[in-house]
């Protein structure tokens, strides 16, 4: 669901905002006196994830340690082993 701001406070804040949108997918609906006028809302093209953007989206990521990576790796094989356990054995 769009976030709603009314214009005063779209203008006060529009880089903030155009970054929110172009970067996280956000969409938010100006207001006038309580109505909806307009929207911003990233664009088609704006949206794709291109594979050259990704090694500096992943560097954002903080490093894990051995002791946190190994951890890291067991829950996500006992997760696997959860979601793919068949469906009658959560029958009873």
């Amino acid at each position: 669901m769009p976030k709603s701001l009314p214009v005063t406070e779209v203008v006060r804040h529009f880089s903030e905002l155009i970054s929110r949108v172009r970067f996280y997918g956000e969409r938010i609906v100006l207001t006038k006196g309580g109505k909806p006028v307009a929207e911003l809302r990233p664009t088609l093209q704006a949206a794709r994830v291109r594979a050259g953007d990704l090694p500096a989206f992943f560097a954002q990521f903080p490093r894990l340690g051995p002791e946190e990576a190994t951890r890291f790796a067991e829950d996500l094989d006992s997760a696997r082993r959860i979601l793919t356990t068949p469906a009658d054995r959560w029958a009873s």
